[in-house]
């Protein structure tokens, strides 16, 4: 058994948390929407076509915000095939995923869902082969009250009201020699200025995102954001970010070092929006959206992101995740948590069956992926301020990242209820963790409200249709609290809720 300690105090805070932290992603791609979220004539389907039984999971993982409509399929869409009746809209090839769209669900079918589903949009304009004079129509079309061509258009689809949307992205990995219509650092940073000018002038109250890298090992990394946002800098909110989590070395140990890996990516992105803020003289401070995240790597042979022949909705990247990837998504909402002075969105990628938490059958059931119960855990719990966690823990060595201790956690206090909640990974993979661990200044009679694991003896285990909870959360026994301070015994390899409350029960 390996010792570890935690001690927090009520006086030492990183920031409130950004609840849109626990956003995801809806792109056409795949079968995220048709056949995810939406499938006229499923058994469980309402009038619009909405699958009511991934409404209820989706509910369950408590998303608070969702991206759409991409993703790479952003940088070919036009936003008017989406929209008006559905029998005179246009097919379409995409480009980006080698794929047919149908336009049957698109902007206003979307909208009806996030209120369905008690979400927050957040929308994006195609910066590919696009640009500024489509945004700010999709913009107008969206948001104006009413009076022009395009806001009595969306009333004339049954929208009267605008849709009121506040976050949009400027374009999706515009760095990416993938992406349609990639543009060069300095191209898109004058594209983004210009966009965000005119989207402004349109609704001076939305939050706009620029690009940033789409990953943390392209060649351009740093550069790319120093040169975007020389040009956007006074334009935008938001800088992105985007990270999968890779499994090269074929090791849980090298695996989970992608914790760490995703900090230091948050810091150097920050610490280079604070570098043009430096050299602009100016106060003001970028905040990150880590707007696609999640862990893919078995789901990657060309047959997995292409199929031939253009069809409608195939099976793209269904990543069929087991219990070491939801030790890797526990982890990075820790991370994301403990960055949450700059981290104020992150949007994992995606929903539905296309790397998603949530799978799905056409015609059949929807059921939790392993990694859906990490971050349902992290929404529902995660409430107030994050204290700063001091974590004294012995640390093993990897190529991932030099140093990996094996204590990751994270404690969320909220004032409003009392509850602090503390998230613990347990890195050790033969090893049982004894953590102690110490809540200063949030009372001296903590009581245990809640306490959770998430643990299996093979790390590959998964969760299928007929085993739907294989990989499921238990009790953790082996708590103890004597005044503020917290004793509990960790399984090796496991995710741990621990919830104490300072008021009396009701």
């Amino acid at each position: 058994m390996i010792s570890t300690r935690l001690v927090v105090d009520n006086d030492f805070v990183i920031s409130e948390l950004d609840r849109r932290v626990f956003g995801t992603f809806v792109e056409h791609m795949g079968r995220c929407v048709y056949t995810g979220i939406y499938e006229p004539g499923h058994p469980s389907a309402d009038a619009r076509g909405f699958r009511q039984d991934v409404m209820a999971l989706t509910r369950e993982l408590g998303t608070t915000i969702v991206r759409y409509p991409g993703g790479n399929f952003l940088s070919g869409y036009n936003w008017e095939d989406g929209v008006g009746p559905k029998d005179q809209r246009p097919t379409r090839l995409d480009l980006a995923w080698l794929s047919t769209e149908t336009n049957q669900f698109g902007t206003n079918e979307f909208m009806d869902w996030c209120r369905d589903a008690g979400v927050e949009p957040m929308f994006a304009v195609n910066l590919g082969t696009r640009g500024p004079d489509e945004a700010r129509h999709f913009l107008e079309y969206c948001n104006h009250p009413g009076g022009t061509t395009l806001s009595e258009l969306r009333k004339e689809h049954g929208h009267e009201k605008p849709h009121d949307i506040k976050f949009w992205c400027l374009g999706n990995e515009m760095d990416g020699p993938w992406q349609i219509c990639a543009k060069t650092a300095d191209e898109y940073g004058r594209l983004a200025h210009e966009t965000a000018k005119v989207m402004r002038w349109v609704d001076p109250s939305v939050v706009l995102a620029a690009c940033g890298s789409s990953k943390h090992d392209m060649a351009t990394f740093g550069q790319w954001e120093d040169t975007v946002l020389d040009h956007c800098f006074d334009d935008v909110d938001f800088i992105s970010l985007h990270a999968y989590f890779e499994n090269p070395h074929a090791s849980t140990a090298e695996f989970l070092g992608n914790i760490d890996q995703m900090d230091l990516f948050i810091k150097e992105i920050a610490a280079v929006a604070d570098s043009v803020a430096a050299r602009k003289h100016s106060h003001k401070r970028i905040m990150l959206s880590f707007d696609e995240w999640n862990v893919w790597y078995k789901a990657r042979t060309l047959d997995d992101r292409r199929k031939p022949g253009w069809p409608q909705a195939p099976r793209l990247i269904e990543e069929v995740y087991n219990h070491e990837d939801a030790l890797a998504v526990g982890g990075a909402l820790i991370v994301m948590m403990n960055n949450a002075d700059r981290v104020k969105t992150a949007c994992m990628a995606q929903l539905v069956n296309v790397i998603g938490p949530i799978m799905t059958e056409p015609g059949g059931p929807a059921w939790r992926q392993t990694i859906f119960h990490p971050f349902a855990q992290a929404a529902r719990y995660a409430r107030g301020r994050v204290l700063r966690p001091v974590i004294h823990s012995p640390t093993y060595q990897a190529k991932t990242f030099p140093e990996v201790p094996y204590l990751c956690a994270s404690v969320v206090h909220d004032d409003s209820t009392g509850q602090t909640a503390i998230f613990a990974l347990n890195r050790h993979l033969s090893d049982e963790q004894e953590i102690s661990i110490e809540l200063r200044g949030l009372g001296d009679r903590q009581r245990l409200v809640e306490a959770l694991q998430l643990h299996h003896a093979d790390m590959k285990a998964t969760n299928t249709q007929e085993a739907p909870d294989n990989v499921s959360p238990g009790r953790l026994e082996a708590v103890e609290i004597d005044g503020h301070r917290i004793t509990a015994r960790l399984k090796p390899g496991s995710w741990n809720l621990i919830v104490t409350s300072n008021a009396k029960p009701s």
